[in-house]
Parts: C-alpha cells; sequence; structure tokens
C-alpha cells in the first residue's frame, strides 16, 4: 500500500534543484528558507537517501539525488499534463512543438502541412529539426519524430504510420554510359553504390525474383552516407547507384535525369511514422498534430 506522504516534499525539491538554493527556491514558492530546508530534510529522511550535498555557499546532488530528481521532472510533468486533459483551459495546443524529420520528406509533402498546423493553432512555436541523424526522443528533449523506413527496430516508443511509398533503385545516364547497366541486382556486388549509413546493414539490398522468391545481395559500398539528399547528388553526379525512397526522387525521375533499375523486381515499401515517447501523456499540441498529419495524406 502506498504512503500518503509519497508525494509530500517533491515539487519544492525539484525547485531546490532548478533554481540553484534555498534562498531562491523560497521566494519562487513563497516560503522561508527554514520551512524549505526542513522539507528536504524530511522528504531524505522519508526515503532513507541524502540526496543534496550542502554547505554555506553550494549545493549539489548526490548520484541518488540526480536519478531522483530526473524521476521527479517527469512526475510533475504528467501530473500538469493529466490537468490539462480536463481543463478547458488547456485543451487548444500550446507551447513549443520540437519534431525531427528527414529533410527530403519535409520539402516534398510537409511544407503545406506545418503552413496550415500554424494557422490552426497560434499559440503553439513549432521548433522543426530537419536531419536524417539518429535521435533520442526522449534524452533530446523531441515531442516527436518522422522516420521512414522498411522496418521499424522493436522499441518502447509508439509509432504510428502515416504515409507510405516504395523505394526505387536508381542511377544516372551518365554512370551507365561509363560503368555499364545491370540487368539483375546481383550485379550490384560489381558496381560501385552508395548506400545509407543509418540503417543496421547499409550493405545489404533486399530483393525479390520474379517467382516471388526474396533474396538479399551484399552491394560493393562505395560510399557510405547519413542523408539522403547527399546520396541523390552523388548518384546526379555519376558517382554510383543508389536506393532511396520515392519522394527524394519524383524531380529527378520526371525530369529524366535518372531512371528506375529492376523494374521487373517488386519494389520494398518504405512507410513513413509518427513516433513519439510512450511514457508521456499525449499533449494536445502533439495530437493535434498527428491527426493533422494523418488526414493529409489520407486524402
Amino acid at each position: 500500500m502506498l504512503s500518503n506522504q509519497l508525494f509530500d516534499g517533491i515539487e519544492i525539491f525539484v525547485q531546490v534543484v532548478k533554481c540553484g538554493s534555498f534562498n531562491a527556491a523560497a521566494s519562487v514558492l513563497s516560503h522561508s528558507s527554514s520551512h524549505i530546508s526542513k522539507e528536504i530534510s524530511k522528504l531524505e529522511s522519508r526515503i532513507g537517501v541524502r540526496l543534496m550535498n550542502r554547505t554555506t555557499r553550494s549545493l549539489s546532488l548526490t548520484p541518488e539525488g540526480e536519478a531522483y530528481f530526473q524521476q521527479c521532472v517527469q512526475l510533475i510533468s504528467d501530473a500538469e499534463q493529466a490537468v490539462s486533459l480536463i481543463t478547458a483551459d488547456d485543451v487548444q495546443p500550446k507551447g513549443t512543438l520540437k519534431i525531427s524529420c528527414p529533410i527530403g520528406f519535409s520539402q516534398q509533402y510537409l511544407q503545406s502541412v506545418i503552413a496550415q498546423y500554424l494557422d490552426m493553432y497560434p499559440n503553439v512555436t513549432l521548433e522543426w529539426d530537419l536531419s536524417d541523424k539518429r535521435i533520442d526522443l526522449i534524452a533530446d528533449g523531441y515531442d516527436l519524430a518522422i522516420r521512414a523506413s522498411e522496418q521499424l527496430v522493436e522499441s518502447s516508443l509508439i509509432c504510428k504510420r502515416v504515409f507510405h511509398c516504395k523505394a526505387h533503385v536508381v542511377v544516372s545516364k551518365g554512370y551507365i554510359e561509363k560503368y555499364g547497366r545491370p540487368h539483375h541486382p546481383r550485379e550490384l556486388a560489381a558496381h560501385h553504390c552508395i548506400c545509407y549509413s543509418n540503417l543496421k546493414m547499409p550493405g545489404r539490398w533486399d530483393f525479390v525474383e520474379r517467382d516471388g522468391t526474396p533474396f538479399q545481395v551484399d552491394v560493393r559500398q562505395k560510399v557510405r552516407c547519413n542523408n539522403g539528399q547527399m546520396q541523390l547528388a552523388l548518384v546526379q553526379a555519376h558517382q554510383g547507384i543508389t536506393r532511396l525512397p520515392a519522394f527524394y526522387l519524383n524531380d529527378a525521375l520526371q525530369s529524366g535525369e535518372l531512371e528506375v533499375l529492376f523494374c521487373d523486381y517488386k519494389e520494398p515499401e518504405v512507410n513513413v511514422y509518427a513516433i513519439y515517447p510512450s511514457r508521456k501523456h499525449l499533449s494536445p499540441k502533439v495530437r493535434c498534430f498527428i491527426d493533422l498529419l494523418s488526414s493529409s495524406f489520407a486524402q
């Protein structure tokens, strides 16, 4: 059975750490410094752990205090979000929405979605990180990430598919003139391939034979790159063959600058996911963005 004192002193403890002193925390919380000190002492006594090292001039967290502080911050945040779910004043999205998204997908599909979202919710400030790099949503403070993948790695995060497209193996005419055209995927073992380094096995490409039999090719990795736009640029510069989601390739294919190889073979499908931390309540600003994203691609 949980103690009815379980949460006593937590808000004061977090405020002391944020302010850096008892005096500053006392000012913020409208209490005396002696009251703040007594509450921290009672908290330490109740849980049986020293949380802070205190001198007349400085205050620092013990290792146990640091771990406890991080959990307390999350606890207070969860409590505030729980209240916001039933408080009319907090139903509308507000605050800063921090999102990470691939550059190519953002440019091709998200400009109008972002503009519409900002028009609909003027109290939201958007922090939009255009990057293909791997991130830790929780540690890096993101509300949401958008990622494209043939198959997501298992995690504790919540993933909602919002879009899907084919991945094409593409080449330039200049490369074909110099090195020849591969007619079967297995020939990629002898060609210059530009591989996406964020994949677990960048140089192993999956294909399906005409009879439906799946197979893999260990391609020759001329370049490993963690950015789809740079992969595209290198192919356009006749440096090799790459595989990219269709949203990177629309303009280059329509202009005839690049062409798709192995059209007789089934192409893998790339799914685009909205990913967000499962241990947080879904705030209105995140929920409304995901809903808008889903409805935009459903049309």
